[in-house]
């Protein structure tokens, strides 16, 4: 997998919506091996770095011959970015052609303003537990 490279944001001291969308997007399936298609769409409000394009460009090209579902890709280029960037916020998002006559949509989100999501099977905890 290619590198995330950053450069110094120009503007730290404003909030300002980047977003980059990338619509050639490829993996494997790893179930059939077959490739999967889609468009990632990076969102995020930088705080001291930005994606250099062109590494960015290289990165997601990388996963062209990776066995992965389209959870996992979009969570992971997340988790890549957070660590390259450190962004005051960040959402990627996924969208897979068709397969099977179903188009899916994966959405990931940093936001440490906002309470993470719990999943309705999760017991919801309180302080005394």
């Amino acid at each position: 997998m290619a590198e995330l490279e950053t450069f110094e944001n120009p503007h730290p001291q404003r909030n300002y919506v980047i977003r980059h969308v990338a619509p050639e997007f490829t993996s494997i399936c790893p179930k059939t091996n077959q490739p999967d298609f889609g468009t990632i769409e990076i969102e995020y409000v930088a705080d001291n770095l930005c994606v250099e394009l062109k590494s960015l460009k290289f990165y997601l090209q990388g996963f062209r011959g990776v066995g992965i579902f389209y959870e996992d890709v979009v969570n992971r280029i997340l988790n890549d970015l957070l660590a390259a960037l450190k962004p005051r916020r960040m959402t990627v998002v996924g969208k897979f052609t068709p397969r099977g006559g179903i188009h899916s949509i994966i959405t990931a989100e940093f936001n440490p303003a906002e309470p993470p999501v719990v999943s309705p099977s999760e017991p919801t905890r309180t302080n005394d537990s």
